[in-house]
């Protein structure tokens, strides 16, 4: 109703309009039926044509055109000039229809775009939902089965008796914030934290950690993450910039900040270890692939991430980003075929649409061990000329 309500008020010449669903046949499915039976009584008195090979319907009198495409499809899509778009289960919709096609298409005449689905984990649809809380140009709104009264009253107290919480919180009560069954951290704990305000005497006791996520290649990102205790602080987030620059950027953070320990993702970030105990620092190589302390998990990643998980439930408080909050709430887990526990790669993270969770790996890498607050000598011993000349020695620690 949408698309026809600004198709037939149109006043530019050639307007074009989409509905836009997952897949083709789920379009045609969902949409073309619906659209030809509410334009029937246009149709009948000439004032609309229909052709059913391009799945569009156009109005006679300003030329206006309604096209029905498939995400699967997104070349068809491209080099129109759009001027107002419905997608629909945005969760299932690849991110870059939406960002490489559609967004560009309705830059030329300022054109909208409408988002409608339900809930399902963290992908497109989650995020473009909590942007639009953030953005004044943005709008969004949530509807339950309470709010629509389109289901019957007994069919919805089955269905809240029969389904899990979980379940019927995403597909009835449309909660972004209720986890899957396979999600990692929910979007509730997450949210939650980024909420919470600690006073600097809750945390200021505890040791100081960094962690570090040196980026691997094309989109990703470097990021330096501060915690002390349950209070985690704005991470230093670039893009771009080369090992030995990133290295410069951590050395500058712990002259200023004076850590008790500081932990990289040795996957790619040799050159950034190398180069900051070549200065002098102590920095502790962690191998995320590489076996946990705990046979309970598959990997070291794996074990930081559910330690930052318990560290979230007990009270944490971290950045209200949203780029943050997504990178968290992104990976799934799994049992593999001894029982132990494995965390969704950050390659298979991206296969299904989502940014590498850069910001999620620099944090729970302040995890990978636990950590004494260093004392005033150890302070004194660490600023030292003698120390801080010293040839590294990968063994001190063990001795």
């Amino acid at each position: 109703m949408e698309l026809l309500d600004h198709a037939l008020q149109f006043k530019q010449d050639l307007g074009m309009f989409f509905y836009v669903a997952p897949f083709l046949k789920q379009a045609k499915a969902i949409a073309w039926s619906r659209l030809k039976q509410r334009i029937e009584p246009m149709r009948q008195h000439g004032v609309v044509d229909v052709n059913e090979a391009d799945l569009s319907c156009t109005f006679k009198h300003n030329g206006a055109v309604i096209r029905i495409f498939g995400g699967d499809l997104p070349n068809a899509m491209r080099g129109v000039r759009l001027d107002g778009c419905v997608i629909d289960e945005v969760a299932q919709i690849k991110p870059e229809v939406w960002t490489d096609i559609l967004q560009p298409a309705l830059s030329d005449r300022l054109g909208w775009a409408l988002f409608i689905g339900t809930p399902s984990g963290i992908n497109l649809f989650s995020e473009l939902y909590f942007k639009a809380k953030e953005y004044d140009d943005w709008w969004s709104s949530r509807y339950t089965v309470y709010d629509t009264n389109s289901i019957d009253e007994g069919e919805v107290v089955r269905l809240k008796r029969d389904m899990s919480e979980s379940s019927f919180a995403r597909e009835y009560m449309c909660d972004f914030s209720a986890a899957g069954d396979d999600q990692l951290i929910s979007l509730s704990d997450v949210e939650t934290a980024a909420t919470k305000i600690l006073r600097e005497d809750q945390f200021n006791f505890a040791a100081r950690v960094i962690g570090i996520d040196p980026a691997r290649f094309g989109d990703d990102r470097s990021v330096i993450f501060k915690r002390q205790g349950l209070q985690a602080f704005e991470p230093m987030v670039y893009r771009g910039i080369d090992n030995m620059e990133l290295a410069s950027r951590v050395a500058s953070v712990i002259n200023e900040w004076k850590p008790d320990a500081v932990f990289c993702d040795a996957g790619n970030g040799s050159g950034v270890i190398d180069r900051l105990r070549q200065l002098g620092f102590d920095v502790i190589e962690v191998h995320f692939g590489g076996r946990s302390g705990n046979n309970k998990y598959l990997n070291k990643r794996s074990e930081i991430w559910f330690e930052m998980r318990e560290w979230l439930k007990l009270g944490a408080s971290i950045p209200n980003s949203t780029d943050l909050k997504q990178d968290l709430a992104a990976p799934i887990y799994w049992y593999d075929s001894t029982g132990r526990v494995q965390l969704e790669p950050k390659d298979d993270i991206k296969k299904r649409g989502l940014p590498s969770p850069d910001l999620g790996d620099a944090l729970a890498v302040t995890f990978a061990h636990p950590v004494a607050k260093l004392t005033e000598l150890d302070l004194i011993k660490r600023n030292s000329k003698e120390y801080r000349e010293r040839e590294y020695d990968p063994f001190e620690k063990m001795r």
